[in-house]
């Protein structure tokens, strides 16, 4: 399952691209821009490099080059055009394309070339609202549909993880400076997707809070130990894939029941809660639709 893909159908490339495959064809036929390769039963596919090459070609052509003249151009220069495109100010209106071809070619070097260019115009909070949640929404659709495997996703949630935590590490430095409540964050058990929760430890801190950051696969138990320590604790946690969408509910319950007190609070987040009313939530315990929601809250 891990196996990094490095073969492409033509709807992978209509998904990575936003290109829709009746115009690949198109520009395939008539342009010679890609070369594809063919099955035994004639059926089309291409490599990395028919990819990474299909991405520049999209972001040539979002920026106004036309198709006919990229044709043109040698294998080296379309992708010194690209470099150049994304080394100027402009670079924010495409910086989720960019981030993609860093993503797909492990590209770190990229990936950081676009990311210090957005931070000369934007604040990292402003570049997670704006460019972080679009390609992760993106990420998500992609891997659903099999174009991208699980170590691509990895590799670019983790150099995203990178700069969540140096900003994090920023604010924490300095001591929290309300004091009417704790947030203690965690997800449940098996649940490994974490930069969702991590975003909302940065944004609780920056709001002025001590948070305690019990990251991913935490016991209920463990919440309890916690709870021995602290009052007016207000627990986080964010269900992306756990618990299963039919167990979601007695887990909210199970929690509540065994962790929630009169002067504590539950607070939800996360695609798995998306079966589930507010009124069939217990007392203290809220549900968010989005991060901008939560935030508001703070």
């Amino acid at each position: 399952m891990n196996n990094i893909k490095n073969t492409f159908t033509i709807k992978d490339l209509e998904n990575l691209s936003g290109i829709k495959a009746h115009t690949i064809r198109i520009w395939e036929k008539r342009y010679n821009v890609l070369t594809p390769m063919r099955t035994d039963t004639n059926i089309r596919y291409y490599d990395i490099e028919n990819l990474q090459k299909l991405l520049n070609i999209t972001l040539l052509h979002k920026h106004g080059y036309k198709i006919s003249k990229i044709s043109t151009y040698s294998d080296d220069k379309i992708p010194a055009l690209v470099r150049e495109i994304i080394s100027r100010k402009s670079v924010k209106h495409h910086a989720v394309n960019a981030f993609k071809m860093a993503m797909m070619n492990f590209d770190q070097a990229l990936f950081f070339n676009t990311y210090n260019n957005l931070l000369a115009e934007k604040t990292f909070r402003e570049i997670f609202y704006d460019v972080v949640l679009p390609l992760m929404e993106e990420v998500g659709l992609l891997w659903q549909a099999k174009t991208i495997s699980p170590a691509h996703e990895h590799f670019i949630t983790n150099l995203i993880m990178q700069k969540l935590l140096i900003n994090l590490e920023k604010i924490q430095s300095t001591l929290p400076t309300r004091t009417d409540k704790i947030f203690v964050l965690f997800l449940p058990l098996n649940e490994l997707h974490e930069l969702g929760l991590m975003y909302l430890n940065y944004e609780i801190a920056l709001n002025g809070y001590k948070t305690i950051y019990l990251g991913e696969s935490v016991p209920v138990e463990n919440l309890a130990d916690v709870s021995k320590y602290f009052e007016n604790i207000t627990y986080v946690s964010y269900f992306t894939v756990e618990p299963a969408s039919d167990l979601v509910l007695p887990y909210i319950k199970h929690i509540h029941n065994e962790i929630i007190r009169h002067n504590s609070e539950l607070w939800l987040l996360g695609r798995n809660l998306s079966g589930i009313e507010e009124e069939m939530l217990p007392p203290s315990v809220r549900k968010f639709t989005s991060i901008s929601d939560f935030v508001k809250e703070l």
